[in-house]
């Protein structure tokens, strides 16, 4: 018998079973149908050694799935496949067990505890607002040698767990690579789909049903069709920010045989520098900057004249708490900087906010005084109005991607930039403007780093030319 996959289902069925995966795309691209096809491969791989846990949040999302593996394995196994609709098991001809379960709260997961199981399937995870109870439901996966363990992954973006999701698995690694991640301490795959590429379904009639859904809301829209979890409902940079344009793998550095005394080593011709946000209380994020002079950066990607790229990140906040930092002082922060400027052999200097530049009343003089000491120099950020600095920013995430004018490119390993800036909300009372009551450190380096990009250029930004 064969069995028909389309494109992104035949790559998930490719990856190696050592390694998990995040199968992160929009609505309609397979994913389901793409778990029932890696339990059912289980099962015949390794017969009645195969224990496998389907989980939603609530026993009715299982409907669906439950059609779905009805048809499936009806087809493969006829009636020797038996499912029983109470217990939600079902039982295959060589020993095989799947059950489907719902897990909404820590007393739900009772009826999991002490129990094993070799393959942990999880739909829809982003009904989940935060991932404690499926890292807890993990360290059930237990097997004997010769079976792997594993975990699978499967949600939308948009829904309220799309932050914790796009934190973990999205933007650590470009798409189909594997990456290592921490809690787990597994490799993992991230392995987008959209409804485009599912040739089992009428598409023309799915997006009609997909903009019917959500006409008001173009961002979740575009979540549910392109699958891109920069978009977030309501965000400020909503509109402009697109994973597919503006994140780029890490850049590996091309050392030359004398780095220049201003621009570093980073590249022939690219001038860069740093940008950062001071915070003790709250957090302070550092940029290591990179302005292309109009050519290939060390990935042997093309960057029009004066785009940017955010090459690395300092961010000193708390672990899940984005707006709490961790109260270092100037010294221990100064010596951090240097540290990530020596990495890329480039010189401890840039921009960074006005309010460091005041006079504190006594002898160490400003924050920005201190910094100088200890070897980080840095100036205040080009005069300009905070809606004048979002716009020159937004115009430049915008640009991200065209051939002929600078845009913004963020590296991957920013992880403080892509958990905060994509969610920002807007000012209720100035809508032009970003929420400052939320994590908006990052986004504010990034907003002087965008202004020091280039004098003349930002004068004629300022002049409306």
């Amino acid at each position: 018998m064969t069995l028909e996959y389309n494109d992104f289902q035949r790559r998930v069925m490719l990856l190696p079973e050592e390694v998990d995966a995040f199968l992160g795309g929009g609505r309609g691209g397979g994913k389901s149908y793409a778990l029932a096809l890696l339990a059912l491969r289980h099962v015949e791989q390794y017969g009645q050694a195969a224990r496998i846990l389907y989980i939603r949040r609530t026993y009715k999302g299982l409907a669906d799935f439950e059609l779905t593996t009805r048809d499936l394995y009806g087809t493969v196994y006829g009636a020797a496949a038996r499912y029983n609709s109470a217990e939600h098991i079902w039982r295959f001809p060589n020993g095989g067990y799947l059950e489907l379960g719902q897990l909404e709260t820590h007393a739900d997961y009772a009826k999991y505890q002490g129990r094993t199981f070799t393959l942990l399937l999880v739909d829809e995870a982003g009904q989940y607002p935060d991932p404690a109870l499926l890292d807890i439901l993990r360290s059930n996966l237990r097997g004997p040698k010769n079976v792997p363990i594993r975990a699978v992954v499967a949600a939308n973006p948009g829904g309220v767990g799309h932050y914790w999701l796009a934190k973990r698995y999205v933007f650590k690694s470009a798409p189909w690579k594997p990456f290592d991640e921490e809690k787990s301490g597994r490799p993992w795959v991230y392995a987008p789909s959209t409804f485009a590429g599912n040739q089992f379904i009428d598409r023309d009639q799915y997006a009609d049903q997909l903009r019917s859904s959500c006409p008001d809301d173009k961002e979740l829209l575009k979540a549910w069709m392109d699958g891109d979890w920069a978009v977030a409902r309501g965000a400020y940079f909503a509109s402009v920010l697109d994973e597919s344009r503006n994140a780029v793998d890490p850049w590996q550095m091309i050392p030359l045989a004398s780095p220049h005394p201003t621009y570093g080593a980073m590249a022939q011709g690219w001038r860069t520098y740093l940008a950062h946000d001071f915070g003790s209380s709250a957090p302070s994020v550092t940029y290591v900057v990179a302005q292309s002079p109009g050519g290939n950066g060390p990935d042997g990607r093309f960057y029009p004249r004066d785009s940017l790229v955010l090459v690395d990140e300092l961010a000193t906040c708390k672990r899940d708490r984005l707006n709490d930092g961790l109260g270092w002082t100037v010294p221990i922060l100064a010596e951090e900087i240097v540290a990530m400027c020596k990495r890329w052999e480039i010189p401890a200097r840039g921009v960074a906010d006005d309010a460091i530049f005041a006079q504190t009343g006594h002898g160490s003089g400003s924050i920005a005084n201190e910094f100088t000491r200890c070897g980080v120099h840095f100036q205040p950020a080009q005069k300009a109005d905070r809606l004048t600095g979002w716009n020159i920013m937004r115009r430049l995430l915008s640009d991200a991607g065209k051939p002929d004018v600078p845009g913004l490119y963020v590296s991957r390993v920013c992880e403080y930039f892509w958990s905060t800036v994509p969610y920002l909300a807007r000012d209720q009372k100035r809508i032009e403007d970003v929420d400052s009551s939320g994590p908006d450190h990052g986004a504010d380096a990034v907003r002087y780093g965008c202004l020091r990009r280039d004098d003349r250029l930002v004068k004629l930004r300022l002049a409306g030319i």
